[in-house]
């Protein structure tokens, strides 16, 4: 068996001898291919970690036409991707799994309507193999211009632009708000509490919408009084919290739309004097850990897996971009199915 030569990069023609077989079936496990029986994929593997090969990533691209490449567009500003830990647990999980695709991250984000170009042109440009995008807004340019450059792509969160309902080929990946909020509300109501707020996420947000919708659902009866808007920032909350206690002094429960904002509304709670859980009930939604246990008291909050919610984007995404390059055309039932996860109520000090 020919070994390669002192000092010399290692060939796919090595790796083949190495394996013993052929240099085509080498080339499709190498880039991921279907079809090569499990036995003969390991001992190419083997080969491949024997002689250090490492693939040149030129010829692969032009065999595969895949760049190694997602962008991750966070439909946000750089002041709240830092400042919020959620967009932080979800890059993660995005990070994560891609390192299990062999694809690597590429972060880009809008402060403004001029970076809507700037990232058409990037996407169009053939840098990424695919998109991932979260945190859009319902008069977000966003989906307009990932449609228009025909990239493709998976949401984080129920779609909610315009023309939306009509769009299936795009796949998502949401939590159940709605589930989880109703389980919040039913929580603080089973502990006697009968006058419960409502701190709200953004209006043009489909996961805040349908917080709101799971409040409602259980308090048909909630007057305006009792709802109160935020921007799922914590001041937000506390702005919030002081606008409910100026209502509705009488007021025993919240439930705020995130963490952030929780956070925000216990802390004005406690400038007025008001004891939590003793006068008012406080739950959140999220469970953002740095958050939530790290409040005084720790906040009872909705846990959604916002990191496993990324890992399962990017394996929606890689369904969507294996299936292309088999030669499926798109069509009715192609596009791969969107997820729900599960929400679960955490019980802490709060509530």
């Amino acid at each position: 068996m020919p070994e390669p030569t002192p000092g010399a990069r290692p060939t796919l023609e090595a790796v083949a001898a190495r394996a013993g077989v052929s240099r085509a079936t080498v080339s499709r496990v190498v880039n991921g291919a279907a079809g090569v029986r499990t036995p003969l994929a390991e001992k190419v593997r083997r080969a491949v970690e024997e002689l250090g090969y490492i693939p040149n990533h030129a010829a692969r691209t032009l065999v595969t036409r895949r760049t190694g490449a997602v962008a991750v567009i966070i439909a946000e500003p750089e002041f709240r991707i830092f400042s919020d830990p959620f967009f932080e647990q979800q890059v993660r999980g995005i990070s994560r799994e891609l390192t299990v695709h062999d694809s690597q991250l590429v972060l880009l984000w809008v402060e403004g309507p001029g970076d809507y170009d700037r990232i058409g042109r990037y996407l169009g440009g053939g840098h990424v193999d695919g998109a991932l995008a979260f945190s859009v807004h319902d008069d977000d340019e966003l989906p307009g211009v990932i449609r228009r450059v025909q990239v493709p792509s998976v949401f984080g969160g129920r779609p909610g632009w315009a023309g939306a309902t009509g769009d299936l080929a795009v796949p998502y990946v949401d939590a159940d708000n709605r589930g989880g909020a109703r389980e919040a509300v039913r929580h603080l109501l089973s502990l006697g509490r009968r006058r419960v707020a409502h701190i709200a996420g953004p209006r043009d947000q489909t996961s805040a919408v349908d917080r709101l919708d799971g409040y409602r659902d259980v308090l048909l009866d909630a007057g305006p009084g009792l709802i109160a808007q935020g921007d799922f920032t914590e001041e937000s909350g506390a702005r919030a919290m002081a606008e409910l206690l100026a209502r509705r002094p009488d007021l025993d429960g919240v439930f705020a739309a995130n963490d952030l904002m929780a956070s925000g509304a216990l802390r004005v709670l406690r400038e007025r004097g008001l004891r939590v859980p003793e006068d008012v009930a406080l739950v959140g939604f999220d469970d953002m850990s740095s958050i939530a246990e790290a409040t005084d008291p720790p906040l009872t909050t909705v846990r959604q897996d916002v990191e496993g919610m990324g890992r399962l984007m990017v394996r929606l995404l890689m369904r969507v971009l294996n299936r292309a390059e088999n030669g499926d055309e798109p069509g009715a039932g192609s596009a791969p199915g969107s997820v729900i996860t599960p929400t679960e109520l955490v019980r802490r000090a709060s509530a």
